[in-house]
């Protein structure tokens, strides 16, 4: 991917998510709310090209409660939680980006994961309730104890909104490449890994990265 075109695909993601903030109509809304938006891994270091976009969101839980809703949207698209998981009014107007999970109800993570990305584009969404300085500590620690590099997050991001607020002096920077972050293996150093250790993380790291096409989503829970 063009950095320049990921940039500009990040921009729009960050458009889309304020919109969503105070839609003015459905069709501006998110199946659930979003907190903030960060960018991390290749596109943060300046290269250019780089083989995929990483995007980072930070969700709040969708609280309206629009459940009276929910037998229409279970019996018209056979996916269950339709106005608990996910807002009605967006699954109305966006029936084509309703996803469930293998249980049949609405999967938050995927349904933002289609509304935000096409099918064939190479970026990969993480979507959790925590921060991502919060959560790139708990995916650590967590994968250290199972030795599960690959699901190790990237820590060197860099927030392009957070709280109803854009950070475009961000962005400034991330286009004229005026951010400075260590190699993966040295930033893995810096949140405790010893160099051996590091190394292997980053190499399984890269080598998951290498396999992923087209759009990809993780959903976390911290």
């Amino acid at each position: 991917m063009d950095r320049d075109a990921a940039l500009d695909r990040a921009a729009e993601i960050v458009d889309t998510v304020e919109r969503s903030a105070n839609p003015a109509a459905d069709d501006d809304r998110l199946p659930v709310p979003v907190r903030e938006v960060w960018v991390y891994g290749d596109v943060a270091l300046g290269l250019d090209p780089i083989d995929r976009l990483d995007v980072y969101v930070t969700k709040d839980l969708h609280m309206r409660g629009q459940t009276d809703q929910e037998a229409e949207f279970r019996e018209r698209y056979g996916i269950a939680g339709v106005g608990k998981t996910v807002d009605a009014d967006w699954a109305a107007a966006y029936p084509e980006h309703l996803r469930a999970n293998d249980n049949g109800h609405a999967a938050p993570e995927h349904c933002l994961a289609a509304h935000l990305v096409d099918d064939a584009e190479p970026i990969h969404l993480e979507v959790c309730n925590a921060s991502f300085s919060d959560n790139v500590t708990q995916r650590l620690k967590g994968a250290m104890a199972r030795e599960a590099y690959g699901e190790i997050l990237d820590p060197r991001g860099v927030c392009l909104y957070a709280d109803g607020r854009r950070d475009d002096d961000a962005l400034a920077k991330l286009r004229g490449g005026e951010l400075a972050f260590p190699t993966l293996t040295e930033a893995l150093e810096m949140l405790g890994l010893d160099e051996d250790a590091a190394a292997e993380a980053a190499d399984v790291m890269r080598e998951r990265r290498a396999e992923a096409t087209g759009r990809t989503v993780r959903g976390d829970v911290v």
